[in-house]
């Protein structure tokens, strides 16, 4: 037996025992490392799908054939598996596994566990039982609430070990920020540790957004001290009311109907999904915080959702109870009661919350393009393979239109765009020649014939799509000439239909419809209003032309070639009636000269008469 079939004997018999319960699984290579960790409602089930069918994502087929060993672990819930999956993905950072994006750059603020504790921003979490609250998206953010705690409380900013012998031998002095006013000296034994704990209870609650407790506080302080005539403490407690108030009006409202929740929304591209969090406390958002997640097999929105979740109420630690999300994730939170809402102020905050999830997604497509704009171009490009069924990515796109005038003056027009962007020098006019009378379904055919017989015998790279300007009589044109070249189904080609930029497609009769803020739509409609301007302007130009003529046609004596030859000199017939009788005769000779004057000055006192 191979060594194939005997890993493949060995795997079916390590699947045959797995318990039908709930719990997380563990795929190792054959060097031992783990490279893939997921986790089942029943364990047996989903890790026997892996080996029982075949898998069209070309990844998930890898993972496959390199599994050489697999172990588990048997938990009591889905949650419970969920919670391991996301720290064991976290602990080894398996290869196939979602690569939750590192925010260690994310500032907090920290509670320092110690004797009178510090209150500061950090980006470093230290696990030795300090409080921190974030991660913050904002840097100002964080100065704001800082600077809002330090007008209220006096807080010490200093190092030292205040610890309750040091501060009874004497080791230390107050410095400066106690003569500001800032801090009431602790370090000295000029403050109680309970008043102290006080104040840092307060802080906690407002970094907790529970500004109620706080604000309720400060009020019946304030009623003390009126009731014992100290108006000038009422006055400063007062002062701290004010700032507090300002602070919570700075927030986002949302209702008071609204209490703790959190708030989560999905977003995703073809590499990333994006979780947004929003936390709500007494009505007001007080924090938001976006992750992006890269995908590494096929993972669902639903299971991409549930891992968002689980990593920020880690980092954030929240306990809200009721969760608002787009939809349901795959994996159920014990107590905590999910609501995907339709209306009202939840739904509001969805939105919010979604917003902010397309929004990172976005600056962050822009950065990477200004980082390497190839990037953005490969993207779109692959975007549009996929939204035309294309075999191969349009680097090359090529876009035809006609114009004419009750048949008159008929030209058609090709622009070509490389990489998503006009090539101007490859822009190609053509004068319709064999088609008699206004019929676009016989020029397009003749314009499309002429260019790619050209490319065929000038060995010249041909596009990977071709677009049409018009609908299936048009795009029905286009395939007659390519089918003539030997060329149909060897190049891509679409027609768009311009009243409802309706997308046909060769041999179906159904038009498909893009998003219209998709990516590619917005291409292929540049691609047709740069091939309708570029052949109006030609049209435009060789109208002009053709009115020159006829007129210069109508004098007698004058034939075709003396106009051509006037024309190609003097360019417009405004330049050749400005001529003198001497310019035009070195041109033509003196006998046609004096006759195309004596024309012009016979319409003039015409005109004059008139």
């Amino acid at each position: 037996m191979s060594e194939e079939n005997l890993r493949n004997e060995r795997l079916k018999e390590l699947v045959r025992v797995l318990p039908e319960s709930p719990g997380v699984y563990q795929y190792f290579n054959a060097e031992g490392k783990i490279i893939y960790v997921g986790k089942a409602k029943n364990l047996k089930k989903r890790v026997s799908s892996y080996f029982s069918k075949h898998h069209d994502n070309r990844k998930t087929a890898i993972l496959v054939r390199k599994i050489e060993d697999i172990q588990h672990v048997v938990v009591e819930t889905e949650e419970d598996a969920l919670l391991l999956e996301n720290n064991l993905i976290k602990k080894y950072q398996p290869r196939y596994n979602v690569l939750l994006k590192d925010d260690k750059s994310y500032p907090w603020i920290c509670i320092k566990n110690e004797p009178f504790p510090r209150v500061f921003s950090t980006r470093r979490v230290v696990r030795d039982g300090s409080l921190y609250f974030g991660p913050y998206t904002s840097v100002g953010m964080v100065r704001t609430i800082l600077d809002v705690i330090k007008q209220l409380y006096a807080i010490r900013t200093c190092g030292y070990n205040l610890a309750q012998d040091n501060i009874a031998k004497g080791n230390y002095k107050v410095c400066l920020e106690y003569h500001l006013g800032n801090c009431k000296g602790p370090c000295e034994g000029l403050q109680e540790e309970g008043e102290y704990n006080e104040m840092i209870d307060q802080i906690k609650n407002i970094l907790k957004g529970n500004l109620n407790s706080v604000t309720s506080h400060l009020q019946s302080v304030m009623d003390e001290y009126a009731s014992l005539y100290e108006f000038e403490k009422a006055a400063e407690i007062k002062s701290k009311f004010d700032i507090l108030e300002k602070y919570r009006s700075k927030s986002t409202i949302v209702g008071s109907s609204i209490t703790d929740l959190d708030v989560f929304s999905f977003d995703e591209d073809e590499k990333f999904g994006y979780v947004n969090f929003l936390k709500v406390v007494d009505g007001a958002i007080i924090q938001s915080h976006t992750i992006e997640m890269r995908k590494r097999l096929d993972e669902s929105k639903e299971e991409l959702l549930a891992l968002g979740i689980v990593e920020i109420r880690q980092k954030v630690f929240s306990n809200a109870r009721e969760i608002v999300v787009p939809f349901f994730p795959d994996t159920g939170f014990g107590q905590i009661n999910f609501t995907v809402p339709q209306r009202g102020d939840k739904r509001k905050l969805l939105e919010l919350s979604q917003k902010n999830a397309r929004f990172y997604k976005l600056e962050k497509r822009k950065q990477q393009s200004l980082r390497n704009p190839q990037n953005k171009v490969d993207r779109i490009m692959e975007t549009m393979k996929i939204d035309l069924r294309l075999k191969e990515v349009p680097v090359h796109i090529e876009c035809f239109d006609n114009s004419n005038i009750q048949g008159n003056y008929p030209v058609a027009s090709c622009v070509v765009f490389r990489n998503g962007k006009p090539a101007k020098r490859d822009y190609r006019h053509f004068n319709i020649k064999t088609v008699e009378g206004p019929n676009d379904f016989a020029s397009m055919e003749e314009i499309i014939f002429r260019r790619y017989r050209r490319l065929l015998d000038e060995e010249k790279d041909l596009p990977q799509l071709i677009v049409i300007d018009g609908g299936k009589g048009q795009l029905g044109a286009a395939l007659n000439a390519l089918e003539k070249l030997g060329l149909r189904g060897k190049i891509s080609i679409i027609g768009i239909a311009k009243r409802l930029e309706e997308i046909f497609f060769p041999g179906d009769s159904i038009p498909i419809y893009l998003d219209k803020n998709s990516e590619t739509l917005k291409i292929i409609q540049r691609l047709r209003d740069e091939a309708h301007r570029f052949g109006i302007t030609f049209h435009r130009n060789k109208r002009s032309a053709g009115f020159i003529k006829s007129e210069l046609d109508s004098i007698p004596g004058i034939g075709p070639k003396t106009v051509e030859a006037l024309l190609k000199e003097f360019k417009s017939l405004e330049q050749i009636k400005s001529r003198s009788i001497e310019k035009i005769a070195g041109i033509i000779g003196r006998s046609k000269a004096e006759k195309i004057i004596s024309f012009f000055n016979s319409n003039s006192s015409k005109s004059t008469n008139k």
